[in-house]
């Protein structure tokens, strides 16, 4: 487990990385009443939040937010699998910070979180669901970024407050319809087979088979809930897991480029300077 704890705008900000090879459980707790958000970047994570007398499970996966209000001494517990890495940011306030932030953030949080600013049990689940592609941008850019130092916290200052406008925004929009919730696990279950198999994705139709939905619906239904078309979010997989070959393992380019599916390196190298802004050789051995 690495994790990074910064203090920004009035918010303790943990930025959680893990992977293990056997299932274990890491703790950490708050000696303050907190507000909190997280977003999860990447892992099939369960946590607890735990007191004497209460205890609320979350589980987790890939693209969830969530938020949460804890009392003073709750212990949190994620638990990890295994060879599933988790990545997760965590923003929280205490109270008496809630308080210095500016009269309009106060009346956001009180209008969207009413139920986690004025919590009625020690601990208090507020609103979950699956992030935009806003949010998994903005999430994949903190765990990619390369800047270090000052300007490393100015990049992360810029991103988690990206990350809570998109928050609130999602909170406070209407939903012109809605999608039954079997049919968003079915997408969810596409995303999942998706990012298990990017070298050899199935067809639509063949994933349409796999969920049980059918194709239009699997189409419509995915981009509404994930903000991209399915094989646009494929793309975005392959890239961030070769960013990350290039980043953490120092494959070549070539390596990258046919482990996550790539035949061209041409389209490869093209690609993703299109999403990351650079070319891969800057990160390659």
């Amino acid at each position: 487990m690495t994790r990074d704890i910064i203090e920004i705008n009035n918010f303790i900000v943990l930025i959680e990385q893990s992977n293990s090879s056997k299932t274990f459980i890491e703790k950490c707790g708050f000696k303050s009443n907190v507000i909190g958000i997280a977003f999860y970047g990447a892992g099939e994570v369960e946590l607890n939040i735990i007191d004497e007398n209460q205890k609320e499970t979350f589980q987790n996966t890939k693209g969830t937010a969530l938020s949460f209000f804890a009392s003073a001494n709750s212990t949190f517990e994620h638990t990890i699998t295994p060879n599933n890495p988790m990545q997760s940011i965590c923003i929280v306030s205490t109270i008496d910070n809630f308080k210095k932030l500016p009269l309009q953030e106060q009346e956001v949080y009180k209008k969207e979180l009413g139920q986690l600013v004025n919590p009625q049990q020690n601990i208090v689940k507020g609103p979950s669901f699956g992030m935009n592609h806003h949010m998994q941008n903005a999430v994949s850019k903190i765990f990619e970024t390369e800047f270090k130092g000052t300007t490393r916290m100015m990049f992360l200052r810029s991103q988690v407050t990206e990350l809570l406008a998109h928050f609130f925004e999602e909170l406070s929009t209407p939903k012109s319809h809605s999608i039954e919730d079997e049919d968003i696990r079915k997408v969810y279950q596409a995303k999942e087979i998706i990012s298990k198999n990017m070298t050899r994705p199935p067809s639509l139709n063949e994933l349409s088979k796999l969920i049980g939905l059918n194709s239009y619906k699997l189409k419509k239904n995915f981009k509404e809930v994930f903000g991209v078309p399915v094989f646009k979010h494929l793309q975005n997989e392959r890239l961030i897991k070769a960013h990350s070959m290039l980043k953490e393992e120092r494959v070549s380019i070539q390596e990258a480029a046919w482990e996550v599916g790539y035949e061209s390196l041409s389209s490869f190298s093209n690609a993703f300077t299109k999403k990351f802004g650079y070319r891969p050789s800057r990160l390659s051995k």
